[in-house]
């Protein structure tokens, strides 16, 4: 039996395919009703559209306005509608599929899919970057912090989150007074280690990095930020783990359940860590540069990242569930706070997303994605410098 996701892909192949012949035909039958003239051509657009609603959308009507658009754009877009799969063959990334096993789908769809960023075999950056990239670099030097202005949450929404398309949030999640209210502060009086760093992807390097040389990669600047909280007199241990090679292939499918299957074990065997980051590299278009000064050394942008375990179609995402959204919430934004007012410019708007991330591990979780591929090996290891001075404000009383 074929795996799970080739029967997806050749299905969705099978029905774009389809798509595709049905406007064939369509456009076909339009070119031949040219002899016919514009009135015969126009009642065959109205029956066309009336019989796809009277199918398809019996809850619509069209019937009493004139088409904006020309018959292919029309047949096209209803081509789509009908087939949701050729949405996911070509994006990748539907919360709206129809299949046999959404479950199953939706997770796989949480580990690849819906990655932060995504890459091919060889580890090149593949697909276009996210629209908020251009936006996300964008410094608004005059961001009024006061916590009546936080207690607005189209401003809190607007100055310091980018909402993925597929979730959606509410004022009661993003509610000022709760998510500062939370206390992130640690336990820094008994011995033992209190931060966790990990990284799901451990192959994501960066424009200078030296192929396969894990010191140049994001394992060696996680290596620097667990150095740096050491010596700050936090305790800090590192899981170098490789969670994203099968067979010895790049293979992210499963790097979110494989990361967990180590870390997990990780926590209970070290009972007073309190805080998990997963440290990452972001993918943006070629020409984009993530990049800052601060302190004199040029500095690669940050940005934290959630997941809310919830689809804009289909609501909370039930086996998905994460008791510590709202503390994850809480850390993102308290650190996001502390960043501009420490380091204005340092990072970019927080980005939410609808699925786990693998943030239900503790309730201090983080996912970082530290500058991308554009950036150099020194300017990640400058931003290391900033995030750990950042991270002590936030969880520690000094």
């Amino acid at each position: 039996m074929l795996p799970y996701m080739e029967r997806i892909k050749r299905k969705a192949l099978r029905q774009k395919k389809a798509a595709y012949a049905a406007l064939l035909a369509v456009c076909i039958v339009w070119i031949s009703a040219e002899g016919f003239g514009d009135n015969w051509r126009y009642k065959f657009q109205e029956q066309i559209l009336t019989g796809a609603e009277e199918m398809y959308m019996p809850g619509l009507s069209y019937l009493n306005r004139k088409p904006e658009k020309n018959l292919y754009e029309r047949v096209w877009d209803q081509a789509l509608a009908w087939l949701p799969l050729v949405t996911y063959a070509e994006d990748h990334a539907s919360a709206e599929l129809s299949v046999e096993d959404e479950e199953t789908l939706a997770k796989i769809l949480e580990a690849q899919a819906n990655d932060e960023n995504a890459v091919d075999e060889n580890g090149n950056l593949v697909g276009e970057p996210d629209e908020s990239e251009a936006a996300a670099q964008t410094v608004t030097p005059t961001v009024d912090m006061s916590i009546e202005k936080l207690r607005d949450f189209d401003y809190l929404l607007s100055n310091f989150y980018t909402v993925d398309s597929s979730t959606m949030i509410g004022p009661e999640q993003l509610n000022a007074d709760d998510l500062l209210g939370r206390s992130m502060k640690i336990d820094n009086t008994t011995g033992g280690p209190k931060i966790l760093i990990f990284h799901t992807h451990s192959q994501e390097e960066f424009v200078d990095s030296t192929p396969g040389d894990p010191a140049t990669s994001i394992v060696g600047v996680g290596e620097y930020l667990t150095q740096l909280l050491n010596e700050k007199g936090i305790e800090t241990i590192h899981d170098t783990g490789v969670y994203d090679i099968i067979n010895g292939q790049l293979d992210r499918s499963n790097a979110y359940e494989n990361a967990e299957a180590s870390v997990r074990p990780l926590i209970e065997a070290n009972p007073t860590l309190e805080v998990a980051i997963d440290l990452h590299r972001d993918g943006v278009a070629e020409g984009t540069h993530l990049v800052t000064e601060i302190n004199g050394k040029p500095t690669a942008k940050i940005m934290y990242f959630n997941g809310l375990s919830r689809s804009r179609t289909n609501g909370d995402i039930d086996y998905l569930y994460n008791p510590y959204i709202q503390d994850n919430l809480a850390f993102s934004l308290q650190m996001q706070l502390a960043s501009e007012s420490l380091y204005p410019g340092f990072v970019r708007h927080i980005y939410l997303r609808a699925y786990r991330y693998n943030l239900h591990l503790m309730p201090k979780s983080l996912l970082i994605e530290a500058g991308a591929q554009t950036n150099t090996v020194e300017e990640m290891m400058n931003a290391m410098e900033v995030l750990a001075d950042t991270l002590c404000h936030v969880i520690t009383d000094e």
